[in-house]
C-alpha cells in the first residue's frame, strides 16, 4: 500500500472514530447531555494535566510529594498531602502558570506527620489498594476518574464525577473499606 493510500485509510479511520465519540451518551433521565465533553476537550485537558504534572515534578520543593492532578474543561483540581502551607501555595502558583489553566481548585491537605513510620506507609499503600479495588468493583461509580491518596489511614478522594449520587456512593464505599480511619471527599461534579 503506498503512502497516499495509508494516509487516506488513516483519515477515514479517524473520521469514523471521531464521528462516533459521544454517541449514545445520555443523562440519567434519558435526554442527550447538553454539555458533552468533546474529544478535543478531552485532549486539551490531558495536555494541561501533563504540563502541570511536568512542572510540579520539575520543581525541587514539590517533586517528592504525591500530588494528584485532574483537569476538566481547563479547570484543574490539585489534591494530595504535603508538609506545609508554603508547599501548597507554591504548587498553586506553578499550576496557575500553565497555559490553558482556567481555574485551580486546591484540595491539597497538610500531612499529619505524627508518628509516621515505614509500617504506616505500607499500611497506607494497602488501604489505597483496597479502596481502589472497592471503587472499581462498584457498578454505580466511574472510578477511573477518582484519585485516591491515603495518609495515616485518612483517605482523600478527588477528581470529577457525573453527579452527587456518585460522590455520595464513593464516600460510602470508602468508609466501609477495611483500614480507613477517615474520608476526605474532594470529588466534584463535572460542569
Amino acid at each position: 500500500m503506498n503512502t497516499y493510500h495509508k494516509g487516506l485509510v488513516l483519515i477515514v479511520s479517524m473520521t469514523g472514530i471521531l464521528s462516533f465519540t459521544g454517541c449514545g451518551k445520555t443523562q440519567e433521565n434519558g435526554s442527550q447531555a447538553a454539555a458533552n465533553t468533546t474529544v478535543g476537550t478531552e485532549i486539551d485537558d490531558s495536555i494541561i494535566t501533563a504540563k502541570v504534572k511536568s512542572k510540579l515534578l520539575a520543581d525541587q520543593d514539590i517533586k517528592g510529594f504525591d500530588l494528584k492532578v485532574e483537569t476538566h474543561k481547563g479547570d484543574v483540581q490539585l489534591s494530595g498531602f504535603v508538609d506545609s502551607q508554603v508547599q501548597i501555595d507554591h504548587a498553586m502558583m506553578i499550576t496557575r502558570s500553565v497555559e490553558g489553566v482556567k481555574n485551580v481548585d486546591n484540595r491539597v491537605s497538610l500531612k499529619n506527620n505524627g508518628g509516621t513510620t515505614m509500617g504506616v506507609k505500607v499500611d497506607d499503600s494497602i488501604v489505597t489498594s483496597k479502596v481502589k479495588s472497592s471503587l472499581l468493583a462498584d457498578p454505580d461509580i466511574k472510578s477511573f476518574d477518582i484519585a485516591v491518596i491515603t495518609n495515616n489511614g485518612e483517605v482523600q478522594l478527588s477528581g470529577f464525577v457525573d453527579n452527587q449520587a456518585q460522590i455520595d456512593r464513593a464516600a460510602d464505599v470508602v468508609r466501609k473499606t477495611e483500614g480507613v480511619q477517615n474520608v476526605i471527599n474532594e470529588l466534584r461534579i463535572k460542569k
